[in-house]
């Protein structure tokens, strides 16, 4: 399949010239192109935030909800359909700032979804105040003599809170992107793809180069992704940051697996019909 099938004709992107976003949306096309999965095959789901217009610009079923929730609606539609590829995508800011508590119960329920965040250590929509994820020292319109705060670090959280699939990587590397993007894609459990991706426009210290000098891709032969103590040692790790798989997880339960209504019966729930009248008589004689 050619990943153009993802494209939108006559859309206009409201992204900046050199946003990073731009690579990542390639990189998400050319992923699920080579996976073969079609458009009417995916579901994406995002909150507010530049990163969560993507679905906007692709060719696929999406949900656009409110700041913060994406991964929690994913998690119910994937309980209601589980032979959908779902996909939740957004910004530093609405994953892990206003979406901070959805996003560490969601990996301890462990739900089959793939979660992508656009990490460009600023809030990009609302014009460049510091994030989650900014370092110490950034000066930003908000934060005038530099941030003060320590940077909240999501792949050490996802890796404390046992998610099945942790990994780093850059913007500006689209290849090694999609190759990361199709692991995660296909991984049966909660999958984490936080990437680096510069803002040009109001973070102008973790540039395309700053990135470049400051990152540094895993060799796999050097570290063991299944090893969860040497995963949170490189998850600490920063000046440069490792860029790859950290962590690996097979064999665990998903959240829909866990369902009680999936126990003896695999129907999807949006294909189920309720008997209402006998429900509610049966409700009634209790």
């Amino acid at each position: 399949m050619e990943w153009k099938e993802f494209d939108l004709e006559g859309i206009d992107i409201q992204w900046c010239p050199g946003c990073g976003d731009f690579k990542i949306m390639e990189a998400l096309k050319k992923a699920l192109a080579e996976l073969d999965i079609a458009p009417n095959e995916v579901v994406i789901f995002s909150g507010i935030g530049q990163a969560a217009k993507m679905p906007h610009f692709m060719k696929c079923h999406f949900f656009n909800g409110l700041h913060g929730r994406s991964i929690s609606n994913a998690t119910g539609f994937k309980a209601a359909n589980p032979g959908m590829t779902v996909i939740a995508i957004g910004g530093d800011g609405d994953m892990y700032g206003e979406g901070g508590n959805h996003f560490i119960h969601t990996i301890r329920r462990n739900p089959d979804l793939t979660n992508i965040v656009c990490n460009n250590m600023v809030y990009g929509l609302t014009k460049g105040q510091a994030s989650p994820t900014s370092p110490i020292g950034l000066k930003t319109p908000v934060q005038v003599d530099g941030v003060t705060e320590e940077p909240f670090n999501p792949v050490a959280v996802a890796i404390a809170q046992g998610a099945t699939f942790v990994a780093r990587t850059f913007a500006g590397y689209v290849d090694e992107t999609k190759e990361i993007l199709k692991k995660a894609i296909l991984h049966k459990g909660y999958a984490l793809v936080d990437i680096f991706q510069p803002c040009v426009s109001f973070n102008k210290v973790n540039t395309y180069k700053w990135f470049m000098e400051n990152t540094y891709v895993l060799d796999e032969g050097d570290h063991d992704p299944t090893d969860r103590r040497a995963a949170m040692l490189k998850a600490l790790e920063k000046d440069p940051y490792p860029l790859g798989i950290l962590y690996r997880e097979e064999g665990k339960n998903t959240f829909e697996e866990n369902l009680t209504c999936y126990q003896e019966d695999k129907t999807p729930l949006f294909m189920r019909k309720a008997d209402r009248l006998s429900l509610v008589s049966a409700f009634m004689k209790e």
